[in-house]
């Protein structure tokens, strides 16, 4: 190795580097300050991790959150049958709120990153909706969009009406404008619930039917909400649901009343007590009147019955029929009667098929049965027709569903 010649004053003349020891060359270079050598190598080192650093730092610092929002901001037909989602990449989600142009909000839950967003229920048809996310130590994000509206749609027309007061056989009964397929998805959508609490439960009649009712007639006074959440619910394949909205009835007082064709009578209970029994003349030997237990459905002061109208062809037509309360869809009637003797009643059944009590011309003479138990009654209450010489009657003729077992009744519920 060549040591370059350090020259020294003090040296005696005549004397160099070819004259210096192995120590003294050790000594020499001993001489650079260690401190000196290692702080040269840390420097290097240490430079390289803080340039590291300081551009991972710059980098991350150029980077910008990006927001991504499902639909995309701008859509005009966007999927009402998926949720809403919201994403973010290098960054984090404080918050999102998502507002119908009605002004409701759609509900949603961040992930536990804080970095996904999606709402628990899908957006409304046909509405318009603001998207806001606010990402953590940024700028807020905003979006616009607007959900298709279904081509083909559905209502349901519920029987009883809104705030009315019915007897306590009144079934909530719903008929479709169109088929359901989709049972299952449909009932879920639907709610009936009472005050006070009793197990309610739905049983379909056909594809456009569902009615609802207790396991025993509804107790008086009973409350009942009828919740229908059918917007947007696919009832068939492309036909959806429109309506969202809450319907009160209430039950009044206990009726019920018994028409015994054997001794053709009629015997009123009000809460249990009798409150009057009036003579009735039923169905004859070949137009028996239906048994089982049945509800009035509609109630008319007067109105016309014709026969061709229930397949009789011209057997009768009678304008003015006084006091007429429907029992069956089919045309079985308990009504005033001002044509036939007065001895027909309580003795001799010579109607169509019809409960008929004795009446007058006009509907307003307050003395005669028909028209004191028009009189006393209301939609819902409950007529019981037996000893008729007929089968029960179909519960899907009128609201009848009284007639099914509870367990039956329960078997044609889809959920």
């Amino acid at each position: 190795m060549g040591v370059p010649h350090i020259s020294n004053p003090s040296e005696p003349s005549g004397q160099g580097p070819a004259n210096w020891s192995r120590r003294g060359i050790l000594a020499v270079l001993g001489a650079v300050p260690a401190a000196a050598v290692l702080t040269g190598c840390s420097s290097s080192a240490d430079a390289s991790a803080a340039t590291k650093a300081s551009a991972s730092a710059s980098a991350k610092a150029a980077r910008k959150a990006v927001v991504t929002v499902t639909p995309a901001d701008g859509t005009q037909h966007a999927d009402f049958a998926a949720p809403v989602e919201v994403t973010v990449t290098d960054g984090t989600l404080a918050s999102v709120t998502v507002t119908g142009g009605d002004g409701s909000v759609l509900a949603g839950a961040l992930d536990a990153a804080r970095t996904k967003w999606t709402s628990t229920g899908n957006p409304y048809s046909g509405t318009t909706y603001k998207v806001s996310a606010q990402v953590t130590d940024a700028a807020t994000h905003t979006a616009t969009f607007t959900t298709a509206s279904p081509s083909a749609t559905f209502v349901g027309y519920f029987t009883p009406e809104a705030d009315s007061t019915s007897g306590v056989g009144m079934p909530v009964s719903i008929n479709f404008t169109e088929a359901v397929t989709d049972r299952a998805a449909v009932q879920k959508a639907i709610t009936v619930t009472a005050e006070p609490a009793v197990e309610v439960v739905g049983h379909w009649f056909s594809d456009t039917r569902l009615d609802f009712r207790p396991e025993t007639y509804w107790a008086a006074g009973t409350k009942i909400t009828l919740g229908l959440r059918l917007k947007d619910v696919e009832g068939a394949d492309g036909v959806y649901g429109t309506q969202s909205k809450d319907v009160t009835f209430h039950i009044g007082r206990e009726q019920i009343s018994t028409v015994d064709l054997a001794a053709k009578t009629m015997t009123v209970q009000r809460g249990g007590a009798t409150t009057a029994t009036y003579p009735v003349s039923g169905g004859d030997a070949e137009h028996t009147t239906w048994s089982g237990i049945m509800v009035i459905s509609e109630r008319f002061k007067q109105t016309r019955m014709e026969s061709s109208t229930v397949g009789l062809g011209d057997e009768y037509d009678i304008s003015d029929v006084p006091h007429a309360q429907r029992l069956t869809t089919s045309g079985t009637f308990v009504h005033g009667n001002y044509w036939a003797s007065t001895s027909v009643f309580g003795s001799t059944n010579t109607s169509h098929g019809c409960v008929g009590l004795h009446d007058t011309k006009g509907a307003n003479d307050t003395s005669v049965p028909g028209y004191k138990f028009y009189d006393s009654s209301m939609l819902g209450d409950v007529v019981i027709v037996k000893n008729s010489g007929e089968v029960t009657v179909d519960p899907a003729n009128g609201l009848n569903g009284w007639n099914l077992s509870w367990a039956d009744w329960k078997a044609g519920s889809a959920v």
